[in-house]
Order: C-alpha cells, then structure tokens, then sequence
C-alpha cells in the first residue's frame, strides 16, 4: 500500500473512492468545481474526456508535484447525453426514457502527472434496462439515490435493480473504469502491483 507520490482523487465520488480503495492505492480527496457544460455538438466521448481533463489540471493547479485522478461519466440514449436530473421529476422522466431500451455509459478519465503532462481516454459500457411502470421509478427517485448520478441511476445500488444486463467493464458504469486506469499509469510512467505504486523502468512487468 504504498506510492512514491501523493495521489489525488479530484471528485468527491464515494463510488470512485470507493474503487481506488479496493485497489489499494493510498489517495487524498480534493473535489473540482470545474462546471459540467456541454458544448453543442460535443460528441459524448469528447465530452467526458474533455471535463476529465479540466478537472484534472484545476485541482492539479493546488497539487502540482502530485498524481491527480480526475473523471467524468455520461449516459447517452440515441445519441443524446443525460447528465445528472436537474430535479425529481427530470430524474423520473430520464428513468422511463430507459426502462426497456439499451443505452450507453461513457466514463472518461484524466490523469495529470506531477510534472504537468495530462494523459486521458475514455472507456464505454451498454447498459440495458428492464422494463418498468413509472411508479417504479417514483419509489426510486424518492430514495434520494438518482439525484447525483448520470441518467438518473447507480448500478453498485439499488439502480442495479433496474437492470437486465451489461454489455462491458461494469466499473465503466459505476464512474471508474479500472483497466482504463491501469493504462494511464503505464502511459505515464506509473507501475501498479496490487496496492503498490512504483516509477516503470524496464525491468516492471509490462
């Protein structure tokens, strides 16, 4: 459980929190507050990497000798985004537009480097949801869970009840797409075994 530089989650998100402890990699929380506008004609991929990456070099900003994580994740449904609902009635709304149909959930990650360099991608899941009357949803949505989370929905929750199967990396979903972070360490000279955080030289297992 070790690593040779502070690491930095740039999101307050228990869910991603809660992936980086799994891995054991030791971090310290500081949450952007970059603003999650859409450009118009932004395609969902661009999207998510784009404020990935803005999140990222702003809290790296206040941490510059730093590992700084930064992530973003979107639902899109026939080619629209669906942020996080405005309030309980878009959350609703954006539950029954899913119910039976498939859509996907795009997680985009950016990781900064303490010298500045910023390496980022994105990684996308299918998501496809049972079908459900909307009283189901209301019950949902009063629960208080959909109201931070993209499409109204956390799948690691109760959400996963209203779901029939994935197609894809199911952490994609949940914000924090593992093998996307593997690789982003390793484009930046990073090394992970199993809690241990090390600079790659030639000798590290590729």
């Amino acid at each position: 459980m070790t690593s040779p530089f502070p690491f930095i989650l740039a999101s307050a998100s228990p869910r991603r929190a809660a992936l980086l402890e799994q891995l054991g990699i030791p971090f310290r929380v500081d949450p952007s507050h970059i603003p999650e506008d859409l450009l118009p004609g932004e395609p969902p991929e661009e999207h998510a990497r784009r404020l990935s990456v803005a999140k990222a070099r702003e809290v790296h900003g206040r941490h510059p000798d730093a590992l700084v994580l930064a992530g973003d994740t979107v639902v899109v449904l026939d080619g629209r985004i669906l942020g996080k609902p405005r309030d309980s009635r878009d959350a609703v709304e954006m539950l029954l537009a899913l119910s039976g149909r498939t859509h996907r959930v795009v997680s985009g990650l950016a990781l900064a480097l303490p010298q500045g360099t910023v390496k980022a991608g994105t990684m996308t899941t299918e998501v496809t949801f049972r079908e459900f009357e909307p009283a189901l949803a209301e019950a949902y949505v009063a629960t208080g869970e959909p109201m931070d989370k993209a499409g109204a929905y956390g799948i690691q929750g109760f959400g996963g009840a209203l779901v029939r199967g994935i197609k894809g990396d199911y952490n994609t979903v949940v914000g924090l797409p593992i093998p996307l972070l593997l690789d982003l360490l390793a484009e930046g000279g990073v090394h992970y075994v199993f809690g241990t955080l090390s600079p790659l030289s030639e000798e590290a297992p590729k």
